[in-house]
């Protein structure tokens, strides 16, 4: 006879079960956008490390507040390990050789991007910085972060627009420096040679900045976001139908 303390086991419910993961592939990065991304990197890369050898001929820009100077660019120290001699005609022979790589592969991509209407989840919104806070505060705090539109955040939004502003400012500063006769209505809009020139410098200096936070977002979202710049798809896990 059993005790009457004990209860009968009731079966197993299985619709209390967690449902089934299974994985999908979406479709994340087009085929012109890999194609601009890498050749982008081969071909800002040359046009960087060219252009400094080109800088260290002359480099008269300091960072500083009022008389007080905070840092100079750059130290000797940067050059002497870097092995950044002075190379002024090499630079300028890759640098003027790696310009029009970098010429292409930008206006194409622009042409692409304004045709197949991509340009509608990059460019930013008046809602964007509204949402621009919010968005940083979440993304530190490891919070999930909403999407604005189909494909990417406010910060992504502003960051990804700010990068295409200075790709095309980089070749059009860089043109009027090349070319100051031939282009001088241009160059007259950049505010004449010397400002033209410290522009091209201070766009330099933006792709490293992007890059490093470029890279340490992509590290930190895992291998399957940089893996999606290379096939253009990216696996999801979601609960099965």
């Amino acid at each position: 006879m059993p005790h009457r303390g004990l209860r009968k086991q009731e079966p197993l419910r299985t619709d209390r079960m967690e449902p089934e993961v299974e994985s999908s592939a979406v479709y994340v990065n087009s085929v012109p956008t890999r194609i601009f991304h890498w050749v982008n990197v081969l071909a800002l890369g040359l046009m960087v490390w060219s252009g400094l050898l080109i800088y260290w001929a002359h480099d008269p820009y300091d960072l500083q507040i009022g008389s007080f100077k905070l840092l100079h660019f750059f130290p000797q120290q940067f050059y002497d390990q870097l092995g950044l001699g002075r190379q002024l005609a090499k630079g300028m022979a890759w640098h003027f050789l790696a310009m029009w790589l970098f010429a292409v592969n930008v206006l194409t991509f622009l042409a692409i991007w304004a045709w197949r209407g991509e340009w509608r989840s990059t460019v930013p919104t008046p809602a964007t910085l509204k949402l621009l806070l919010p968005t940083v505060r979440d993304d530190l705090l490891g919070r999930p972060v909403p999407l604005q539109g189909k494909r990417f955040n406010a910060a992504q939004r502003l960051a990804y627009s700010s990068l295409l502003l200075a790709l095309v400012g980089s070749l059009l500063t860089g043109l009027a420096i090349y070319k100051p006769t031939q282009l001088r209505p241009l160059l007259t809009l950049l505010g004449g040679y010397e400002a033209a020139r410290r522009e091209h410098f201070w766009l330099l200096m933006f792709y490293p900045a992007f890059t490093l936070v470029h890279v340490l977002q992509v590290l930190r979202a895992g291998p399957r976001v940089a893996w999606g710049m290379v096939i253009g798809y990216v696996h999801k896990k979601g609960p099965q139908a």
